[in-house]
């Protein structure tokens, strides 16, 4: 049984799901009337769907790759109907994200240890509501959370972290703006370590121009971390706003070279967005959607679920 009558055949509709991916679907609106408006499978189709996936977000990279191998599968299997190409689709979307791993979604966790999560991005992507939000649902799960104001260039970012606190009732470490970012965290996780924290949530500055600056910061703040937690970080979430779309691809870039990425957090993929950059993310930087926004709620930050997500773009047309 392939992944398309797997998937179509017993999963469960998500609503939130559903929802976020309202823009996505409406470019890929087209793609059952171009399969059956289509007598032939041919160049003319092929361009057809090449047009239609770059217009949902997916990357020119990833959709040249995408239709070279619809063509392989089309002829290794003799394949001449374009109605047929519906389930082909869907399965090759699948092993463009999965490539052939087990895909780890849910965040690394040392049981007994102290985690910090790294939060990166730049300015006005979500990582201050992601932070926030993560840090309910963690707090929820019955675990010991720190939210710590690493982003002391705005005082801003402080404040609305802060307030993050109140809503989850979670405790901030913060300093006044204007603090060196890496003293701050150094401060926040002696106190974390002493008083046997099970999370550490670190936001960051977005307002560095370059790549040096960026890799020279973030250094710095990993050696730090690293000097109390030799285990630590546990992971470095890059947050990425999924309605800039091919911009979220070269944040994406630059952030994996300068520091150790370990996932990705898209945010505001909530009706607006193109969710096409899913997979063009998972296919140029081999990087896993660890969690995505699909809403304005505090617990509205979900689990990434490939099969939920292709699910949610082809529900209504197969």
């Amino acid at each position: 049984m392939g992944l398309f009558q797997k998937l179509f055949g017993k999963k469960p509709k998500n609503e939130r799901y559903q929802l976020g991916l309202h823009k996505t679907k409406e470019n890929l609106g087209n793609l059952k009337a171009i399969l059956a408006k289509s007598s032939k499978i041919d160049d003319e189709l092929f361009d057809a769907l090449e047009d239609l996936f770059i217009q949902a977000d997916i990357g020119i990279d990833t959709v040249i790759y995408f239709i070279d191998e619809l063509k392989k599968e089309v002829l290794n299997k003799k394949i001449e109907e374009p109605k047929e190409l519906a389930e082909i689709i869907v399965d090759k979307m699948f092993e463009i994200y999965l490539k052939g791993e087990l895909v780890q979604t849910d965040l690394n966790y040392d049981e007994g240890e102290t985690n910090v999560y790294l939060f990166v991005g730049v300015n006005g992507v979500g990582k201050t509501t992601t932070i926030g939000k993560l840090a309910k649902q963690l707090k929820d799960e019955g675990k010991k959370v720190m939210m710590v104001a690493g982003d002391t260039f705005r005082a801003g970012a402080i404040d609305q972290l802060i307030e993050w606190g109140k809503r989850s009732q979670t405790f901030v470490y913060a300093k006044p703006a204007g603090s060196d970012p890496s003293s701050v965290i150094y401060d926040a996780l002696e106190i974390a370590r002493k008083e046997k924290y099970d999370v550490v949530l670190c936001d960051t500055a977005g307002r560095l121009q370059t790549k040096t600056n960026l890799m020279a910061e973030l250094s710095k703040m990993k050696r730090v971390i690293q000097k109390t937690l030799p285990n630590a970080p546990q992971e470095t979430l890059l947050v990425i706003d999924a309605t800039t779309g091919q911009n979220g691809m070269r944040q994406a870039e630059v952030f994996k070279d300068a520091t150790d990425v370990s996932g990705i957090v898209l945010t505001k993929l909530d009706g607006t967005a193109k969710g096409g950059i899913v997979l063009a993310i998972r296919h140029l930087y081999h990087l896993p959607i660890k969690y995505v926004g699909l809403g304005e709620k505090i617990d509205d930050l979900v689990l990434f679920d490939i099969e939920q997500y292709i699910y949610g773009l082809f529900r209504d047309f197969f």
